[in-house]
């Protein structure tokens, strides 16, 4: 069921991977999340969200980082 929630439409956000029936991306909760802010905070901000969505979009996020590629790692000098 949480995969039904989000959804790639290239009509919608170029077809970023959205909740459904929203123009919110997975990329933006995560980005939410890895900056510090809770579920509170992003339900707050976006009312048309639900727990159920943000936990969707990481199963998302997850899965898609499962397939078999690998992402190197680039140290940027300071």
């Amino acid at each position: 069921m949480a995969k039904s929630l989000i959804v790639s439409d290239p009509k919608i956000m170029m077809g970023k991977p959205v909740v459904a029936g929203t123009r919110v991306t997975v990329e933006l909760i995560l980005d939410k999340l890895a900056a510090g802010e809770s579920f509170e905070q992003i339900l707050e901000a976006h009312p048309q969200l639900t727990r159920e969505a943000i936990q969707a979009a990481l199963t998302f996020a997850a899965d898609a980082l499962r397939a078999d590629v690998v992402y190197p790692i680039v140290e940027v000098a300071a």
